[in-house]
C-alpha cells in the first residue's frame, strides 16, 4: 500500500474588506502593546513581545505560522519547508554561525538543538535565545512546546486553540480504528540502517492510539534494530519514514530476507512523508491520519 497523508485543513481567518469604492487613509499608529509582557519561561525574560524571531528548527516554524505568529519571523533554517510562505534562508540549525543570525537583527532565537554553544554566543552579544527541546517522548511534551512557543511569541490564546483541536482531531482518529482481537504489529524505519522510534518515543505514543504494538521496545526513544530482529518479529505494517532519501516499498521488498515478513508479503508497507513523519509540531495529526488509513485497510 502507497498513501499520500492528507494535510489537515486550518481554520483560517475572514479577510475584512473596509470602504468600498473609496480609499482609506492608512492608519500609521503604532501596534497595541501585548499586555502579556514582559514574561518569564525557565531563565528567558522577555520585556515586549518579540517581532523578529528566527527558527533554526522546522518543528517550531510549523508551530510559529499555525499560532498566527508568521508575521514576527523575518528568518528560518535550510531545512524549514513548510509552510510555503516560511522565509527559509541558508541558516544551518545544526552548523549555526552566530553572525550570520545577528545580521538579522533578530529579537528572539528558538532553537532545539545547541551546538557549539550557539545560545551562549547570541547571549553575549545580547540575542535572546530559548531552547525548544527536540521532545521525542511525549505527545504531552509536544503541547507543553506549543504553548511554550505561544506565550513566548504573544500567541498563547491561539496555541492553546491549537493544542485544543489537535486534541479533538486526533480523538476523531481514534475512533476510526477498528477492534481487534490482537493488536497489529509495526516497524517504523527512520533510516536505511534500520533505526526505528521505539514505543518510548512520541511517534511510538502516536501510534499506539492507534492499536499498533511497536516491535521496537527500547527504553531509548531511538533505537537501531537488527535484520534478524525484524524478521523475526514479522510485522504486520511497516512505515517508511525515509522515503526522501530513495527508500520506498520496492526497496524493502528486495532486501534479502525481507521476503517471508507478513507486511511484505501483503504488500503493507505504507510510504511516509518524511517532514510529517519526523516533525513534532501540528502535522502529528497529519501523520496519524495516514496510519489510521492503513490500519483500517488490513483484514
Amino acid at each position: 500500500m502507497r498513501f499520500k497523508p492528507l494535510l489537515a485543513l486550518s481554520a483560517t481567518t475572514g479577510l475584512l474588506l473596509a470602504g468600498c469604492g473609496a480609499e482609506s487613509e492608512p492608519d500609521d499608529s503604532p501596534p497595541p502593546e501585548n499586555e502579556n509582557f514582559p514574561i518569564t519561561l525557565g531563565d528567558l525574560t522577555l520585556d515586549e513581545q518579540p517581532t523578529r524571531i528566527i527558527s533554526l528548527a522546522p518543528a517550531v516554524t510549523e508551530i510559529l505560522f499555525a499560532i498566527d505568529a508568521g508575521d514576527q519571523v523575518v528568518a528560518v533554517d535550510e531545512f524549514s519547508t513548510y509552510p510555503p510562505e516560511a522565509p527559509t534562508t541558508d541558516l544551518s540549525g545544526f552548523t549555526p554561525n552566530v553572525e550570520a543570525i545577528a545580521s538579522y537583527d533578530p529579537d528572539l532565537v528558538l532553537i532545539s538543538y545547541d551546538p557549539d554553544g550557539l545560545s551562549d554566543g547570541l547571549d553575549a552579544i545580547g540575542v535572546p535565545t530559548y531552547l525548544v527541546p527536540d521532545d521525542e517522548q511525549s505527545i504531552g511534551g509536544i503541547f507543553e512546546q506549543i504553548t511554550d512557543v505561544g506565550l513566548l511569541t504573544g500567541h498563547i490564546d491561539q496555541a492553546t486553540e491549537l493544542v485544543d483541536r489537535m486534541s479533538d482531531d486526533l480523538a476523531e482518529l481514534v475512533s476510526q480504528v477498528p477492534p481487534r482481537d490482537e493488536p497489529l504489529t509495526y516497524y517504523f524505519e527512520i533510516d536505511s540502517e534500520r533505526y526505528t522510534y521505539t514505543s518510548h518515543s512520541w511517534v511510538g505514543e502516536l501510534l499506539s492510539m492507534a492499536q499498533l504494538e511497536n516491535i521496537a521496545d527500547d527504553e531509548a526513544a531511538v533505537t537501531q534494530l537488527g535484520v534478524e530482529s525484524i524478521v523475526d518479529a514479522n510485522p504486520d505494517l511497516i512505515f517508511l519514514a525515509n522515503t526522501a532519501y530513495g527508500v520506498d516499498a520496492d526497496v524493502v521488498t528486495q532486501r534479502d530476507g525481507w521476503a517471508d515478513i507478513e507486511a511484505v508479503q501483503a504488500g503493507q508497507i505504507v510510504e511516509l512523508d518524511s517532514d510529517i513523519a519526523s516533525r513534532w509540531g501540528p502535522r502529528i495529526v497529519d501523520l496519524l491520519e495516514t496510519v489510521v488509513d492503513a490500519v483500517t485497510q488490513v483484514p
